[in-house]
């Protein structure tokens, strides 16, 4: 099932609460079940990676956290 939400993949928004009140960025992807949205450049996370067989390093990763979509407002 398919829920409406405010914003769309690929708008532009601002966090109007929390802890990156202020801070805007493009969404990058929404989670309908969890009600968050990923919006690039906020709430930046570590997450320590595997090196694995292909090649790739591992090491420490930065990536983009999610964030309540109640949270956020288009710019």
């Amino acid at each position: 099932m398919k829920t409406n939400t405010h914003v769309k993949k690929g708008d532009e928004v601002t966090v109007i609460s929390g802890n990156h009140k202020g801070k805007s960025g493009k969404v990058l992807s929404i989670n309908t079940a969890k009600n968050q949205v990923i919006v690039e450049g906020v709430r930046k996370m570590k997450k320590a990676v595997k090196p694995t067989q292909q090649g790739e390093e591992g090491g420490i990763q930065e990536l983009d956290g999610p964030i309540h979509i109640s949270n956020v407002k288009k710019a």
